[in-house]
């Protein structure tokens, strides 16, 4: 099955209900073996096309995930990037802010991590917190330290959509390519895994009482998510909804659309002059004397 990157994005202007966005699709793969021939195929691509990124040094990308407590971000990363050289990918967490971060604006610390040119840069979680967790726990706004009037104004949150817009649109302007994917997962999937990471021992560390207590959000969440997708969606930096029920579709659906906006810079290896050329020959004569 070909995979279409615009059955999964949200354009300019729509507007998002999420329960009419699946959570679960038709497997995109025929068995356990074809979903790992798949994604080799789409590694071994990445690989290339992030070589191609680093030595045209004219682009660089930004990779958001968001999602919910255990929709598979950290999972869906490990696996896409697998092929990819480390000195051109790195990957940042953005936990609770530290006392000096909520010195600054709400954008300051994710824009000191943003990608340099020829280099790809990937968000697991972003400033995109800052209308979503936020915003179902407006609380968090009295410690970051800004103007009562601010705090008193509903318009906050369209403002900082505005930011945000304004951010990724100066970002497209001068070269790095911003995609967002949102993995969608079902409230009954999400049980599920919170009940596997309970029983198995190796996963523990990964639970607490505080991930019971954002699920019975959950409906806030939606809420501020859809809110979000609507507003921050645009042609130059668009968010992707990928059904996340199924681990093994939501990595070949984004490693798709990741192929998908490399393909679209069409890169090419620099090309030499001839000067250099003869340079180079000259210096393979030299080296054939050395044997």
């Amino acid at each position: 099955m070909k995979i279409d990157s615009d059955t999964f994005r949200v354009h300019a202007g729509d507007k998002v209900n999420l329960k009419k966005w699946p959570t679960e699709i038709n497997a995109i793969y025929d068995s356990k073996k074809d979903y790992k021939k798949q994604l080799k195929s789409q590694v071994t691509m990445l690989s290339e096309l992030q070589r191609r990124l680093y030595a045209s040094n004219r682009y660089s990308l930004l990779i958001i995930f968001q999602a919910m407590d255990s929709a598979g971000k950290d999972g869906t990363i490990r696996h896409i990037m697998s092929g990819i050289n480390p000195q051109g990918c790195q990957v940042f967490s953005f936990k609770h802010p530290s006392y000096s971060e909520l010195q600054h604006d709400f954008l300051w610390r994710t824009n000191e991590c943003l990608p340099e040119r020829g280099r790809i840069g990937i968000f697991n979680r972003s400033y995109y917190e800052e209308v979503l967790v936020v915003r179902v726990h407006p609380e968090i706004l009295h410690s970051q330290n800004l103007p009562d009037k601010l705090l008193r104004d509903e318009a906050i949150w369209q403002q900082r959509y505005n930011s945000i817009n304004d951010l990724e649109n100066h970002l497209f302007q001068n070269g790095t390519r911003v995609i967002k994917f949102f993995l969608h997962l079902s409230k009954e999937e999400q049980r599920k895994r919170f009940i596997a990471r309970i029983d198995k021992p190796e996963k523990n560390w990964k639970f607490t009482s505080a991930d019971m207590n954002e699920r019975g959000y959950w409906d806030e969440y939606m809420t501020a998510y859809e809110k979000c997708l609507t507003e921050t969606s645009s042609e130059k930096a668009p968010w992707y909804v990928i059904p996340a029920d199924d681990k093994k579709n939501a990595r070949l659906i984004t490693s798709q659309i990741i192929l998908d906006t490399f393909e679209s810079l069409k890169m090419e290896y620099p090309q030499v002059s001839n000067e250099h050329r003869a340079e180079l020959q000259a210096c393979k004569k030299q080296l054939l004397k050395e044997k």
